[in-house]
């Protein structure tokens, strides 16, 4: 073809480079994509003013698939989304993530790859993901497959994050997750459980009293009273226990694994390593919890760590979930004894309502958020102090107070 020759389609239009005319009369266009092979896209039209063959669907023109692409490889973002699905993508930040994080966030992971595999959404390329796509499938897995608020929030950390690496790898411009999750998915989860001061020592005095339960009275007397993680709680050692100047020492948490090994968690952050003090109520049981320590030939070594406080029946060191079910048991037995009901108690309800407790006390933030092992103040605040109106009656009225007598 010479130099003054153009190739043409059949109604004589000059074709641009990567454009050709095929035999059935279609389009075809090519480009180099950024992976430096070569992609295809195909259209019954050229242009967006022609007219379709009898019987075709309607279509985007072939030069209007031009300018998407060209627009995307000027950004420098891979068309269709280099051909990555959403399990894809997952899959790849899963695999950079999985080598610095706990057991409990890859038992996240799986749970979420999981969860993508069997739903549709799983296989949508993501170029393909809208915005409008990402809620109405969340919404879809709180109506129709009643997960709750906390499980979609789960699942929602792990793609917002996927997504983000995806517009960082320029495979996608924007994240279709870049939302405020309670403005589209109702939150039916109920806060930490607070019980009133009246409460907590209604169940404590009972289990105290109690003939089968008193056995647990120091440990859930302790968890009430300092307000630690209930794994921290386990994790303690004798080591960590300065009786003389009586001081806890918290650094470490012990938990199980799904497969049932036993492992030793450090604090995320250096803020969860902390000295909380003893109250005389809690220094006397500690050296209860000590006199009656198992006395055992071989104690169990975990990561190196020995010397726990509490042994259950096969002389392993107590979990956070045998804590659980003491406290569901032992309130189980008060609630049918006494005709006046206790609400939910569980380990995770004593660290809420340690925290409330203290702050009606009058304990500054930056106090509580020390004592509880935050590293953000605002998770102090927003998740673990439960006021009402008659606290903050209750402050404003003794701030009056003092302002008359200041006048």
């Amino acid at each position: 073809m010479g130099k003054d020759q153009k190739r043409r389609d059949s109604k004589g239009r000059i074709l641009r480079t990567g454009e050709q005319q095929r035999q059935d009369g279609s389009y075809l266009y090519t480009y180099k994509g950024k992976d430096g092979k070569n992609h295809y896209v195909y259209s019954r039209k050229l242009e967006p003013t022609d007219k379709l063959p009898a019987g075709a669907r309607d279509c985007k023109s072939l030069r209007e698939k031009e300018k998407e692409i060209l627009k995307s490889l000027n950004e420098e973002v891979a068309y269709h989304g280099g051909d990555v699905t959403v399990l894809g993508l997952t899959q790849r930040y899963v695999s950079v993530k999985s080598n610095n994080v706990r057991h409990n966030t890859l038992a996240g992971y799986k749970t979420v790859l999981n969860l993508l595999e069997k739903e549709a959404f799983g296989s949508l390329r993501i170029d393909k993901v809208k915005q409008s796509d990402t809620k109405l499938w969340l919404q879809k897995l709180q109506t129709e497959d009643k997960k709750s608020f906390s499980a979609i929030a789960s699942i929602r950390g792990v793609l917002r994050p996927a997504f983000r690496m995806a517009v960082v790898d320029d495979l996608i411009r924007k994240n279709p997750f870049d939302w405020e999750l309670k403005e589209v998915i109702y939150n039916d989860s109920k806060s930490g459980a607070v019980i009133s001061q009246r409460q907590e020592l209604l169940f404590l005095d009972f289990v105290k009293n109690d003939k089968h339960y008193c056995q647990y009275y120091e440990g859930m007397y302790i968890l009430f009273k300092t307000g630690m993680r209930v794994s921290e709680f386990c994790g303690l050692t004798l080591s960590d226990l300065d009786m003389k100047d009586r001081k806890i020492h918290i650094d470490k948490q012990l938990q199980r694994t799904r497969d049932g090994k036993y492992i030793i968690e450090r604090p995320k952050t250096k803020n969860g390593e902390r000295d909380l003090p003893m109250t005389e109520g809690v220094y006397q049981c500690f050296k209860e919890l000590i006199h009656k320590r198992k006395k055992i030939k071989v104690e169990s070594m975990i990561d190196g760590i020995s010397g726990f406080l509490i042994f259950d029946k096969n002389n392993m060191p107590c979990l956070a979930l045998h804590w659980e079910h003491y406290f569901k048991d032992a309130l189980g037995k008060y609630n049918r004894t006494y005709k006046e009901e206790l609400p939910p108690i569980t380990p995770y309800t004593c660290r809420h309502t340690y925290c409330t407790n203290r702050v009606r006390d009058g304990v500054s933030p930056k106090t509580m958020q020390y004592l509880m092992g935050h590293s953000d103040i605002r998770t102090t605040l927003q998740y673990y102090t439960h006021y009402e109106y008659e606290d903050v009656e209750k402050e404003i009225r003794e701030l009056e107070e003092k302002m008359k007598k200041a006048r």
